[in-house]
């Protein structure tokens, strides 16, 4: 999969989490939920651009991990939220399904980019 390919799907991911999110403000665990989904769903898709920027392999590896570990923590969220009862499966599955499809994305791309430099 191509970096531009991966950039639009993190940048949709961020815009479906945010939007759903949106949705969950109204009570304090809601509005709590709400602030780490829009903050971790737009981490994925800020930091694995900036990753694409990196100026070595070190650099965009170290990215990359903070991208991983953002969109794991979105599954979370997510999975919260579900759990809850504050969102909807119909909503949260989808998302929760793109969040650990991305993170294995991401895993697999750092480990090809370790093996490659030992």
């Amino acid at each position: 999969m191509n970096k531009q390919i991966l950039e639009n799907r993190t940048k949709l991911f961020a815009h479906n989490c945010v939007k759903d999110a949106v949705s969950l403000e109204g009570s304090k665990l809601g509005s709590h939920i709400s602030g780490q989904l829009i903050r971790c769903s737009t981490s994925v898709a800020a930091n694995y651009r900036a990753a694409n920027l990196a100026h070595s392999k070190a650099a965009f590896t170290a990215k990359l991990s903070i991208v991983i570990e953002e969109a794991d923590e979105c599954g979370f969220w997510l999975e919260f939220a579900s759990e809850e009862n504050i969102l909807h499966s119909s909503i949260s599955d989808p998302l929760i399904k793109e969040a650990s499809e991305l993170t294995s994305i991401f895993i697999s791309s750092r480990k090809s980019i370790q093996l490659n430099n030992k």
